[in-house]
Protein backbone atom coordinates (compact mmCIF):
# COMPACT_ATOMS: atom_id res chain seq x y z
CA UNK A 1 0.00 0.00 0.00
CA UNK A 2 1.25 3.28 -0.74
CA UNK A 3 1.81 6.43 1.62
CA UNK A 4 -0.31 8.31 -0.61
CA UNK A 5 -2.86 10.66 1.40
CA UNK A 6 -5.30 13.29 1.61
CA UNK A 7 -2.91 15.64 3.04
CA UNK A 8 -0.09 14.96 0.06
CA UNK A 9 -2.74 15.49 -2.61
CA UNK A 10 -3.86 18.71 -0.88
CA UNK A 11 -0.21 19.68 -0.96
CA UNK A 12 -0.20 18.95 -5.05
CA UNK A 13 -3.85 21.09 -5.24
CA UNK A 14 -1.61 24.32 -3.94
CA UNK A 15 0.79 23.74 -5.38
CA UNK A 16 -0.70 23.28 -8.80
CA UNK A 17 -3.59 25.53 -8.36
CA UNK A 18 -1.87 28.31 -7.68
CA UNK A 19 0.67 27.60 -10.69
CA UNK A 20 -1.28 29.24 -13.35
CA UNK A 21 -0.37 26.54 -15.70
CA UNK A 22 -3.11 26.67 -18.49
CA UNK A 23 -2.20 22.94 -18.93
CA UNK A 24 -3.42 21.61 -15.21
CA UNK A 25 -6.96 21.03 -14.53
CA UNK A 26 -6.10 22.27 -10.98
CA UNK A 27 -4.97 25.51 -12.30
CA UNK A 28 -8.15 26.04 -14.17
CA UNK A 29 -10.30 25.45 -11.63
CA UNK A 30 -8.72 27.70 -9.28
CA UNK A 31 -8.83 30.25 -12.19
CA UNK A 32 -12.82 29.91 -12.47
CA UNK A 33 -13.21 30.19 -8.75
CA UNK A 34 -15.77 28.53 -6.28
CA UNK A 35 -18.89 28.38 -8.34
CA UNK A 36 -16.99 26.02 -10.82
CA UNK A 37 -14.96 24.33 -8.22
CA UNK A 38 -18.16 23.54 -6.12
CA UNK A 39 -20.06 22.41 -9.24
CA UNK A 40 -17.74 19.95 -10.06
CA UNK A 41 -17.58 18.49 -6.82
CA UNK A 42 -21.41 18.11 -6.86
CA UNK A 43 -21.26 16.50 -9.96
CA UNK A 44 -18.60 13.86 -8.96
CA UNK A 45 -20.72 13.15 -5.82
CA UNK A 46 -23.78 12.81 -8.10
CA UNK A 47 -21.49 10.19 -10.32
CA UNK A 48 -20.27 8.36 -7.39
CA UNK A 49 -24.02 8.00 -5.50
CA UNK A 50 -25.25 6.53 -9.24
CA UNK A 51 -22.23 4.09 -8.97
CA UNK A 52 -23.05 2.74 -5.60
CA UNK A 53 -26.95 2.11 -6.32
CA UNK A 54 -25.67 0.25 -9.45
CA UNK A 55 -23.10 -1.60 -7.19
CA UNK A 56 -20.72 -0.95 -10.05
CA UNK A 57 -17.51 -1.19 -7.64
CA UNK A 58 -14.57 -0.06 -9.83
CA UNK A 59 -16.89 3.24 -11.34
CA UNK A 60 -17.11 3.92 -7.06
CA UNK A 61 -13.81 3.98 -6.72
CA UNK A 62 -12.95 6.06 -10.02
CA UNK A 63 -16.36 8.55 -8.74
CA UNK A 64 -14.68 8.78 -5.49
CA UNK A 65 -11.55 9.62 -6.42
CA UNK A 66 -12.84 12.55 -8.62
CA UNK A 67 -15.42 13.39 -5.45
CA UNK A 68 -12.13 13.85 -3.06
CA UNK A 69 -9.92 15.51 -5.66
CA UNK A 70 -12.65 18.13 -6.23
CA UNK A 71 -13.43 18.29 -2.49
CA UNK A 72 -10.03 18.79 -1.64
CA UNK A 73 -10.32 21.99 -4.15
CA UNK A 74 -13.39 23.38 -2.97
CA UNK A 75 -11.62 23.25 0.49
CA UNK A 76 -8.08 25.12 -0.86
CA UNK A 77 -10.70 27.74 -2.19
CA UNK A 78 -12.55 28.39 1.21
CA UNK A 79 -9.23 27.81 2.98
CA UNK A 80 -10.34 25.04 4.85
CA UNK A 81 -7.79 22.68 5.47
CA UNK A 82 -7.81 18.68 5.67
CA UNK A 83 -6.89 18.92 9.06
CA UNK A 84 -9.70 21.15 10.33
CA UNK A 85 -11.80 18.82 9.09
CA UNK A 86 -10.21 15.31 10.41
CA UNK A 87 -10.47 17.54 14.00
CA UNK A 88 -13.85 18.30 13.83
CA UNK A 89 -14.66 14.54 12.68
CA UNK A 90 -12.49 13.35 15.54
CA UNK A 91 -14.09 15.74 18.17
CA UNK A 92 -17.74 14.00 16.76
CA UNK A 93 -15.93 10.62 17.69
CA UNK A 94 -17.39 10.55 21.61
CA UNK A 95 -20.43 10.70 20.59
CA UNK A 96 -23.16 8.49 18.72
CA UNK A 97 -23.97 10.44 15.45
CA UNK A 98 -27.43 10.36 16.37
CA UNK A 99 -26.94 12.67 19.48
CA UNK A 100 -24.47 14.94 17.42
CA UNK A 101 -26.80 15.70 14.57
CA UNK A 102 -29.23 16.39 17.51
CA UNK A 103 -27.59 18.80 18.91
CA UNK A 104 -26.77 21.17 16.12
CA UNK A 105 -28.71 23.96 15.57
CA UNK A 106 -31.93 23.87 13.32
CA UNK A 107 -31.72 25.54 10.71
Amino acid sequence: MSDFDLKKLEAIIATRGRSGDPQSWTAQLFNAGMPKAAQKMGEEAVEAVIAAVKGDREELVSESADLLYHWLVVLALAGVSVDEVMAKLESRTGQSGIAEKASRPKA
